[in-house]
């Protein structure tokens, strides 16, 4: 059992800093100019910055990358999106022993922008950090209409998809583990690692890969593949169902 004391969310949260910009949410109310929350943007509704924000957001990830489909686009946009949230949610849940409501609604994100740009939270309220709540405020509140989105206009699988976020979450948790170690803060690591273990229960991440806890903290190897491979001079990631990049396949397991 790991016993933590619950710290009061500062209206910054400012604990989050220390750990990068993937972990950090601006939180001084509006951005500078308007911005789709994205309740606005799982919804598909128009941004006038930048039209439909998920597509704009693809289409820029897959120029970016020199990929040949936009799927790939898609499923790395995910990603990266799916990392954010695991990371500030986990983060606040570990170091505060709460989290920030992280509701769609209250959360503007910016599809040209980039960690810790491209998410303003306008409001803090207070939430339990515990797994359940974490799972609820993610997953449910998130990647899954987040995969919905993504999927109504890309041929990407569902089982990806689900991967990616496993994917994202055991990255969040590792460098979670891996800052707590190297600042004396193993309360953190314990819980961070509580927490994931727990997470990963849940039926939307059962079944996407084996966790396993290691000295320099969790590991991770899916049953799906994020795409990359198939992006100009791009190979497997290190949690990859494959060991090396097949060399002629025009779809990927979905887990």
């Amino acid at each position: 059992m790991v016993l933590l004391r619950i710290v009061d969310l500062d209206p910054d949260l400012a604990a989050l800093r220390p750990l990068g910009g993937f972990f950090l949410l601006r939180v001084a109310g509006e951005p500078p100019r308007p911005l789709p929350t994205l309740a606005q943007t799982y919804a598909g509704q128009s941004s006038d910055v930048y039209g439909n924000s998920l597509t704009f957001r693809v289409r820029k990830v897959t120029r970016a990358l020199r990929a040949s489909e936009e799927r790939i686009g898609a499923s790395v946009a995910q990603q990266g999106l799916a990392a954010r949230l695991w990371s500030a949610a986990l983060g606040c849940a570990a170091l505060y022993g709460t989290l920030p409501d992280l509701d769609p609604r209250l959360l503007r994100w910016d599809p040209d922008g980039s960690a810790p740009d491209d998410l303003w939270l306008t409001e803090v309220r207070v939430l339990p950090g515990d797994a359940a709540t974490l799972a609820a405020t993610v997953l449910d509140a998130h990647l899954e209409p987040l995969s919905a989105a993504l999927r109504a206009h890309h041929p990407v699988a569902q089982g990806l998809l689900r991967g990616n976020a496993a994917s994202a979450l055991a990255g969040a948790a590792r460098q979670l583990q891996l800052w707590a170690g190297a600042h004396g803060r193993p309360e953190t690591a314990a819980r961070a690692r509580a927490l994931t273990a727990e997470l990963f229960t849940h039926p939307l991440l059962a079944g996407t890969g084996t966790r396993t806890e290691t000295p320099a903290g969790t590991a991770f190897r899916r049953r799906s593949c994020c795409l990359y491979y198939r992006v100009p001079g791009g190979g497997v990631c290190g949690d990859c169902c494959f060991t090396r990049p097949p060399r002629s396949s025009p779809r990927a397991p979905s887990g």
